[in-house]
Protein backbone atom coordinates (compact mmCIF):
# COMPACT_ATOMS: atom_id res chain seq x y z
CA UNK A 1 0.00 0.00 0.00
CA UNK A 2 2.73 2.50 0.97
CA UNK A 3 4.20 2.25 -2.52
CA UNK A 4 0.88 3.48 -3.97
CA UNK A 5 0.34 6.37 -1.55
CA UNK A 6 3.01 8.76 -2.93
CA UNK A 7 1.72 8.09 -6.46
CA UNK A 8 -1.81 8.97 -5.38
CA UNK A 9 -0.70 12.24 -3.81
CA UNK A 10 1.35 13.06 -6.91
CA UNK A 11 -1.61 12.29 -9.17
CA UNK A 12 -3.92 14.53 -7.16
CA UNK A 13 -1.31 17.31 -7.24
CA UNK A 14 -2.41 18.21 -10.78
CA UNK A 15 -5.27 20.78 -10.61
CA UNK A 16 -7.44 19.20 -13.33
CA UNK A 17 -6.98 15.66 -12.06
CA UNK A 18 -7.90 16.91 -8.59
CA UNK A 19 -10.98 18.65 -10.05
CA UNK A 20 -12.05 15.38 -11.68
CA UNK A 21 -11.53 13.47 -8.43
CA UNK A 22 -13.52 16.06 -6.47
CA UNK A 23 -16.39 15.95 -8.97
CA UNK A 24 -16.61 12.17 -8.67
CA UNK A 25 -16.52 12.50 -4.89
CA UNK A 26 -19.50 14.86 -5.05
CA UNK A 27 -21.35 12.33 -7.19
CA UNK A 28 -20.41 9.26 -5.12
CA UNK A 29 -21.73 6.56 -5.22
CA UNK A 30 -22.94 7.39 -8.75
CA UNK A 31 -21.10 6.19 -11.82
CA UNK A 32 -20.79 9.19 -14.14
CA UNK A 33 -20.54 8.94 -17.96
CA UNK A 34 -17.33 10.19 -19.54
CA UNK A 35 -19.27 12.62 -21.75
CA UNK A 36 -20.84 14.23 -18.68
CA UNK A 37 -17.45 14.56 -16.95
CA UNK A 38 -15.93 16.20 -20.01
CA UNK A 39 -18.83 18.65 -20.28
CA UNK A 40 -18.83 19.51 -16.58
CA UNK A 41 -15.07 20.18 -16.53
CA UNK A 42 -14.92 21.71 -20.02
CA UNK A 43 -12.36 19.14 -21.18
CA UNK A 44 -11.71 17.63 -24.59
CA UNK A 45 -12.38 13.87 -24.69
CA UNK A 46 -8.71 12.96 -25.20
CA UNK A 47 -7.65 15.23 -22.33
CA UNK A 48 -10.26 13.69 -20.04
CA UNK A 49 -9.05 10.23 -21.05
CA UNK A 50 -5.51 11.14 -19.99
CA UNK A 51 -6.64 12.36 -16.57
CA UNK A 52 -8.95 9.38 -16.06
CA UNK A 53 -6.18 6.92 -16.89
CA UNK A 54 -3.84 8.59 -14.40
CA UNK A 55 -6.43 8.37 -11.61
CA UNK A 56 -7.17 4.75 -12.50
CA UNK A 57 -3.47 3.82 -12.46
CA UNK A 58 -3.23 5.39 -9.01
CA UNK A 59 -6.16 3.21 -7.94
CA UNK A 60 -8.35 6.19 -7.00
CA UNK A 61 -11.19 5.60 -9.47
CA UNK A 62 -12.57 2.71 -11.48
CA UNK A 63 -14.60 2.34 -14.65
CA UNK A 64 -17.52 0.26 -15.84
CA UNK A 65 -18.98 -0.10 -19.30
CA UNK A 66 -22.75 0.40 -19.47
CA UNK A 67 -23.88 -0.29 -23.02
CA UNK A 68 -21.72 1.91 -25.22
CA UNK A 69 -20.86 4.32 -22.39
CA UNK A 70 -17.90 4.23 -20.02
CA UNK A 71 -18.83 5.33 -16.51
CA UNK A 72 -16.50 6.28 -13.69
CA UNK A 73 -16.73 6.25 -9.92
CA UNK A 74 -14.52 6.78 -6.90
CA UNK A 75 -12.75 3.71 -5.53
CA UNK A 76 -13.77 4.40 -1.96
CA UNK A 77 -11.63 1.64 -0.45
CA UNK A 78 -8.49 3.19 -1.95
CA UNK A 79 -9.58 6.68 -0.94
CA UNK A 80 -10.18 5.63 2.67
CA UNK A 81 -6.85 3.79 2.65
CA UNK A 82 -5.10 7.00 1.57
CA UNK A 83 -6.83 9.12 4.22
CA UNK A 84 -6.09 6.48 6.86
CA UNK A 85 -2.43 6.65 5.91
CA UNK A 86 -2.40 10.37 6.62
CA UNK A 87 -4.12 9.95 9.98
CA UNK A 88 -2.39 6.81 11.21
CA UNK A 89 1.11 7.22 9.82
CA UNK A 90 1.73 10.92 9.25
CA UNK A 91 -0.37 12.11 12.19
CA UNK A 92 0.35 9.04 14.34
CA UNK A 93 -3.38 8.50 14.94
CA UNK A 94 -3.95 11.91 16.52
CA UNK A 95 -7.14 13.30 14.96
CA UNK A 96 -7.09 16.30 17.28
CA UNK A 97 -4.14 17.69 15.32
CA UNK A 98 -4.99 16.39 11.85
CA UNK A 99 -8.75 16.79 11.55
CA UNK A 100 -9.87 20.44 11.54
CA UNK A 101 -12.81 21.47 13.67
CA UNK A 102 -13.23 18.03 15.20
CA UNK A 103 -16.74 17.71 16.57
CA UNK A 104 -19.02 15.10 18.16
CA UNK A 105 -20.44 12.40 15.92
CA UNK A 106 -23.85 12.88 14.37
CA UNK A 107 -25.85 10.69 16.74
CA UNK A 108 -28.44 10.71 19.49
CA UNK A 109 -26.19 12.69 21.83
CA UNK A 110 -25.90 15.56 19.38
CA UNK A 111 -27.52 18.88 20.33
CA UNK A 112 -29.26 18.71 16.95
CA UNK A 113 -31.91 16.47 18.43
CA UNK A 114 -33.60 19.26 20.38
CA UNK A 115 -34.47 21.28 17.28
CA UNK A 116 -35.76 20.83 13.76
CA UNK A 117 -33.38 19.67 11.03
CA UNK A 118 -32.58 22.17 8.29
CA UNK A 119 -32.70 20.63 4.81
CA UNK A 120 -31.70 22.29 1.52
CA UNK A 121 -32.57 20.92 -1.94
CA UNK A 122 -30.51 22.20 -4.86
CA UNK A 123 -30.99 22.03 -8.61
CA UNK A 124 -29.99 24.33 -11.43
CA UNK A 125 -33.17 26.29 -12.17
CA UNK A 126 -35.06 25.89 -8.86
CA UNK A 127 -38.28 25.81 -10.85
CA UNK A 128 -39.48 22.20 -10.53
CA UNK A 129 -37.53 19.35 -8.85
CA UNK A 130 -36.10 21.23 -5.88
CA UNK A 131 -39.40 23.10 -5.47
CA UNK A 132 -41.22 19.75 -5.40
CA UNK A 133 -38.81 18.44 -2.76
CA UNK A 134 -39.13 21.54 -0.58
CA UNK A 135 -42.93 21.44 -0.70
CA UNK A 136 -43.24 17.70 -0.14
CA UNK A 137 -40.92 17.60 2.88
CA UNK A 138 -42.54 20.66 4.44
CA UNK A 139 -45.99 19.07 4.23
CA UNK A 140 -44.92 15.51 5.09
CA UNK A 141 -42.87 16.33 8.19
CA UNK A 142 -42.90 20.05 8.91
CA UNK A 143 -42.80 19.25 12.61
CA UNK A 144 -39.30 17.74 12.25
CA UNK A 145 -37.75 19.52 9.27
CA UNK A 146 -37.39 23.04 7.92
CA UNK A 147 -37.18 22.70 4.13
CA UNK A 148 -35.50 25.10 1.73
CA UNK A 149 -34.66 24.99 -1.98
CA UNK A 150 -32.35 26.94 -4.26
CA UNK A 151 -30.86 26.97 -7.73
CA UNK A 152 -27.32 27.49 -8.97
CA UNK A 153 -28.78 29.40 -11.92
CA UNK A 154 -32.43 29.93 -10.93
CA UNK A 155 -35.14 30.88 -13.37
CA UNK A 156 -37.06 34.08 -12.70
CA UNK A 157 -40.35 32.18 -12.38
CA UNK A 158 -41.46 28.74 -11.27
CA UNK A 159 -42.53 26.28 -13.95
CA UNK A 160 -46.33 26.42 -14.46
CA UNK A 161 -46.59 22.63 -14.86
CA UNK A 162 -44.78 22.17 -11.54
CA UNK A 163 -47.11 24.60 -9.79
CA UNK A 164 -50.15 22.83 -11.19
CA UNK A 165 -48.90 19.44 -9.93
CA UNK A 166 -48.29 20.89 -6.47
CA UNK A 167 -51.77 22.42 -6.34
CA UNK A 168 -53.40 19.15 -7.43
CA UNK A 169 -51.58 17.38 -4.59
CA UNK A 170 -52.80 19.86 -2.00
CA UNK A 171 -49.68 21.97 -1.49
CA UNK A 172 -49.81 25.69 -0.74
CA UNK A 173 -47.76 27.42 -3.45
CA UNK A 174 -48.40 31.02 -2.38
CA UNK A 175 -44.97 31.53 -0.76
CA UNK A 176 -42.88 29.57 -3.25
CA UNK A 177 -40.28 31.40 -5.34
CA UNK A 178 -37.07 30.68 -7.23
CA UNK A 179 -34.01 31.42 -5.07
CA UNK A 180 -30.31 31.67 -5.78
CA UNK A 181 -28.03 29.41 -3.78
CA UNK A 182 -26.10 32.50 -2.69
CA UNK A 183 -28.99 33.31 -0.31
CA UNK A 184 -27.89 30.33 1.77
CA UNK A 185 -24.14 30.88 1.74
CA UNK A 186 -23.80 34.08 3.75
CA UNK A 187 -22.98 34.60 7.41
CA UNK A 188 -26.65 34.80 8.36
CA UNK A 189 -27.66 31.65 6.49
CA UNK A 190 -28.96 28.69 8.51
CA UNK A 191 -26.63 25.79 9.23
CA UNK A 192 -27.89 22.87 7.19
CA UNK A 193 -28.09 19.37 8.58
CA UNK A 194 -28.79 17.94 5.13
CA UNK A 195 -28.07 19.19 1.60
CA UNK A 196 -29.37 17.22 -1.38
CA UNK A 197 -28.76 17.89 -5.06
CA UNK A 198 -31.68 16.73 -7.20
CA UNK A 199 -30.14 17.33 -10.63
CA UNK A 200 -26.83 16.18 -12.11
CA UNK A 201 -25.81 19.60 -13.36
CA UNK A 202 -26.01 21.18 -9.90
CA UNK A 203 -24.15 18.23 -8.37
CA UNK A 204 -21.34 18.68 -10.90
CA UNK A 205 -20.79 22.34 -10.01
CA UNK A 206 -18.33 23.57 -7.42
CA UNK A 207 -19.94 24.69 -4.18
CA UNK A 208 -18.31 26.01 -1.00
CA UNK A 209 -18.28 23.69 2.00
CA UNK A 210 -21.36 24.05 4.17
CA UNK A 211 -21.14 25.22 7.75
CA UNK A 212 -21.63 22.68 10.50
CA UNK A 213 -21.88 18.88 10.31
CA UNK A 214 -23.79 18.71 7.04
CA UNK A 215 -24.83 15.38 5.55
CA UNK A 216 -24.99 15.68 1.77
CA UNK A 217 -26.16 13.32 -0.97
CA UNK A 218 -27.08 13.32 -4.63
CA UNK A 219 -30.70 12.45 -5.45
CA UNK A 220 -30.59 13.21 -9.16
CA UNK A 221 -33.68 12.85 -11.32
CA UNK A 222 -34.30 13.67 -15.02
CA UNK A 223 -35.48 17.21 -15.64
CA UNK A 224 -39.19 17.26 -16.54
CA UNK A 225 -38.76 20.80 -17.89
CA UNK A 226 -36.71 19.37 -20.78
CA UNK A 227 -39.37 16.88 -21.87
CA UNK A 228 -40.68 17.59 -25.37
CA UNK A 229 -44.13 16.62 -26.57
CA UNK A 230 -47.73 17.52 -26.02
CA UNK A 231 -48.95 19.25 -22.89
CA UNK A 232 -50.32 15.89 -21.72
CA UNK A 233 -46.91 14.22 -22.16
CA UNK A 234 -45.12 17.03 -20.37
CA UNK A 235 -47.69 17.04 -17.58
CA UNK A 236 -47.13 13.29 -17.11
CA UNK A 237 -43.38 13.86 -16.77
CA UNK A 238 -43.95 16.38 -13.97
CA UNK A 239 -46.33 14.01 -12.17
CA UNK A 240 -43.78 11.19 -12.39
CA UNK A 241 -41.03 13.40 -11.02
CA UNK A 242 -43.28 14.49 -8.18
CA UNK A 243 -44.12 10.86 -7.39
CA UNK A 244 -40.46 9.84 -7.39
CA UNK A 245 -39.51 12.66 -5.02
CA UNK A 246 -42.43 11.92 -2.74
CA UNK A 247 -41.28 8.30 -2.47
CA UNK A 248 -37.75 9.40 -1.61
CA UNK A 249 -39.05 11.89 0.92
CA UNK A 250 -41.18 9.21 2.54
CA UNK A 251 -38.09 7.05 2.94
CA UNK A 252 -36.06 9.97 4.28
CA UNK A 253 -38.62 10.99 6.90
CA UNK A 254 -38.86 7.36 8.07
CA UNK A 255 -35.15 7.27 8.98
CA UNK A 256 -34.44 7.13 12.75
CA UNK A 257 -32.10 10.10 12.41
CA UNK A 258 -31.59 10.70 16.11
CA UNK A 259 -30.39 7.12 16.70
CA UNK A 260 -28.06 6.74 13.70
CA UNK A 261 -24.36 7.52 13.79
CA UNK A 262 -23.04 9.76 11.03
CA UNK A 263 -21.66 6.96 8.85
CA UNK A 264 -24.89 4.97 9.01
CA UNK A 265 -26.94 8.07 8.24
CA UNK A 266 -24.76 8.93 5.24
CA UNK A 267 -25.15 5.42 3.88
CA UNK A 268 -28.90 5.63 4.36
CA UNK A 269 -29.34 8.87 2.44
CA UNK A 270 -26.96 7.64 -0.28
CA UNK A 271 -29.14 4.54 -0.57
CA UNK A 272 -32.27 6.64 -1.03
CA UNK A 273 -30.54 8.48 -3.87
CA UNK A 274 -29.60 5.19 -5.54
CA UNK A 275 -33.18 3.90 -5.53
CA UNK A 276 -35.11 4.47 -8.73
CA UNK A 277 -37.55 6.61 -6.78
CA UNK A 278 -40.41 5.69 -9.06
CA UNK A 279 -43.72 6.69 -7.63
CA UNK A 280 -47.30 6.86 -8.76
CA UNK A 281 -48.20 9.54 -11.26
CA UNK A 282 -50.77 11.11 -8.97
Amino acid sequence: MEIMIPNRFSTLGHPQRLALFRLLMRRYPDRVPATELAQALNLKPNTLSTYVNALMQAGLINQQRVGTSLRYAIDMDATRETVDYLLQDCCRGRPEICVPNASPAFNGDSPMTDRKFNVLFICTGNSARSIFAESILRDLAGDRFIAYSAGTKPYSELNPFALEVLKKNGHDVSDLRAKNISEFQGEDAPEFDFVFTVCDQAANEECPAWKGQTISAHWGLPDPVRVDGTDAERNLAFHQTYGALRNRMTGFTALPIESLDRISLQRAVDGIGQSNGEGPST
